[in-house]
């Protein structure tokens, strides 16, 4: 069986398009089969926008785990000097996101990677809905790998249902940030944010 977070190029090709209005402006994402919520933008990326939407984020964002690109496009969109960088472990939601950042006029990077395998350098911020479905290991190792590629002083941002392990996984940031912080909650959604306080 075929998962959105690994290489499904082999899966038929039923793009589809969806529009998606967020605060005073309507986005258009293409979709396909073998990615995840492919019928649309998905709550938990609505709630993690919502959040970082009230921010002040600037310089460098990684979108980790992009998908077909929702959450770096309007990122990019809301803080049009950023410079975004969107990766995934699927080279088609990777191919869609390149579509997608065409189709709503925005320059972004974008990257197949298997976690942080192929990301260079450091970030001032990361955000990402992460795919829980890979699993804790999985999961807390992108945690941890955050951490390496954030600025001092930089913060990641992350969705995750209460049902799916909001609890542990701010235990597991804390741990591995030294902090960890429920900014939002919506319909079981937490939006956490830690930050680097040091090298």
């Amino acid at each position: 069986m075929a998962h959105y977070f690994t290489d499904n190029r082999n899966l038929d090709e039923n793009r589809k398009e969806h529009t998606f209005r967020f605060l005073d402006r309507l986005y258009i994402f293409t979709t396909d089969n073998g990615v995840f919520s492919k019928t649309g933008v998905d709550y938990g990326s609505y709630v993690l926008l919502k959040a970082i939407s009230k921010e002040e984020l600037h310089g460098k964002i990684l979108d980790m785990g992009c998908g077909y690109g929702t959450l770096g496009i309007i990122t990019k969109s809301l803080f049009p000097s950023s410079e975004i960088t969107m990766a995934d472990i699927n080279p088609r939601a990777v191919e869609l996101t390149q579509l997608n950042c065409n189709l709503n006029q925005v320059e972004c990077t974008v990257l197949v990677s298997d976690g942080y395998a192929e990301i260079k350098g450091q970030y001032h911020f990361i955000i990402t809905n992460p795919p829980i479905r890979t699993g804790k290991k999985v999961i807390y190792k992108m945690f941890e790998d955050a951490y390496n590629h954030l600025e001092v002083g930089g913060s990641i941002y992350a969705v995750i249902r209460k049902q799916q392990g909001a609890e542990s996984a701010k235990k597991k940031f804390a741990e591995v940030f030294g902090n960890c912080e429920v900014i939002s909650k919506d319909r079981g959604y937490y939006i956490l944010q830690s930050r680097k306080l040091t090298e």
